[in-house]
């Protein structure tokens, strides 16, 4: 009964509107049409009061937009942005097909952002990326993919999740875990140790504990 609660939350936050109709043939058929209303009324109202428009919650990006964007000046790219990029300037870079939607723009540059073969070296002004960075097996190669074609002083603006964190507020809140993560202890201090081994920035600005599970960084590349 409690994975039957459990998976009900689940099916619940990630679509709701759909997942009703589907919830209640299967819980009457379960005989636990009940137990089901009890899971439903708890996640609801957590669920509608995050509801702005018409996605199902608000975007990542939505929550540093005003902190962030600041750094975002000039000719610059948005990296898995989910459709919520960061500025309508951007370009706007995710797979063909996203695993995320919480806008409405689309992708204007499919592929996998570790490799940005549309673009020499040293050519853009800033790279932002919101939520994404955590997904990369190899997350020193994909850092230095993007440092790759930012120019020399070009921004490099990170917002992301710690990852202990995330799972201690998906545990309490009932939020499903993302399985695309793929380190266990992804923090703040862990991208910048690898930062510092690229030795091609300098930090400009940061935040350990931000939005409640998440943390962002802002570097300058230099000459190497």
């Amino acid at each position: 009964m409690t994975k039957y609660i459990a998976r009900t939350r689940q099916i619940v936050w990630k679509n709701y509107l759909r997942a009703l109709p589907a919830l209640k043939t299967v819980s009457r058929a379960l005989g636990v049409e009940k137990v089901a209303r009890s899971a439903m009324r708890t996640i609801l109202p957590k669920i509608q009061a995050k509801r702005t428009t018409k996605w199902a919650w608000a975007s990542e990006t939505s929550k540093c937009r005003a902190r962030l964007d600041p750094y975002c000046v000039g000719y610059g790219l948005d990296l898995g942005f989910g459709g919520d990029p960061i500025n309508p300037r951007a370009v706007r870079v995710d797979l063909p097909q996203p695993y995320t939607a919480v806008g409405q723009y689309p992708v204007q540059l499919g592929g996998d952002a570790d490799n940005l073969y549309w673009f020499a070296d040293n050519v853009i002004d800033y790279i932002y990326s919101s939520h994404l960075l955590e997904d990369f097996d190899d997350t020193k190669a994909a850092l230095k993919e993007w440092l790759r074609v930012l120019k020399v002083g070009g921004r490099l603006v990170i917002f992301c999740p710690d990852e202990q964190r995330f799972r201690v507020h998906c545990q309490k809140t009932g939020q499903p875990y993302n399985p695309h993560h793929k380190h266990a202890h992804f923090s703040l201090e862990f991208v910048k140790g690898l930062l510092r081994e690229l030795g091609q920035t300098k930090f400009i600005h940061e935040n350990p504990d931000v939005d409640i599970y998440s943390w962002e960084l802002v570097c300058e590349k230099i000459e190497a």
